[in-house]
């Protein structure tokens, strides 16, 4: 890890946390996209974190999370790196490398600065050109959102941590 680089764990912040394909490759097919949040979603049953909102685009993937119960933010990105990858070569025979090793960690202390992440997750896939409109990009969390539809990634469920609400709450 980079001297400059400072990760904040156990204060029970969020994180909002990207990590890329090998060089930025687009090798998040639909049927990849699929699979990732497959994995994601049984990582977050595994750790017990919560994921606030999430977006997969076809080179990289934007997280917002809790701190897990069981590990760290570390622990929980190498679970579904690993996880992924192990299937993915599994089900279609891919044998490079499919993630760059590092990612970003952004730690969140504020509403203000959770809404501003969940919108700048949700706005990428327009931004990026791949949909006129976030509604139409099946996967992100947008729609968990605005239309209360359940997705493959289980949104804001705090079932575990009522404990951690309240200690959020002030």
């Amino acid at each position: 890890m980079p001297w400059s680089l400072k990760r904040y764990y156990g204060a029970g912040g969020l994180h909002f946390i990207t990590w890329s394909c090998y060089r930025r490759s687009p090798l998040l097919t639909l049927r990849a996209r699929d699979l990732l949040l497959s994995v994601l979603e049984l990582m977050r049953k595994r750790y017990q974190f919560v994921v606030i909102g999430y977006v997969v685009v076809p080179e990289h993937i934007h997280l917002l999370i809790s701190e897990p119960k069981i590990g760290n933010p570390s622990t929980v990105v190498q679970a579904v790196k690993l996880g992924f990858s192990q299937r993915w070569a599994a089900a279609t025979g891919f044998s490079g490398q499919f993630w760059q090793r590092r990612f970003y960690d952004f730690n969140l202390w504020s509403q203000r600065k959770e809404t501003e992440k969940l919108k700048y997750m949700h706005r990428n896939p327009v931004v990026r050109g791949l949909v006129v409109d976030p509604a139409d990009w099946a996967w992100s969390s947008y729609r968990s959102y605005v239309y209360g539809e359940t997705g493959l990634v289980r949104i804001n469920d705090w079932t575990w941590s009522e404990e951690k609400i309240r200690a959020r709450a002030g």
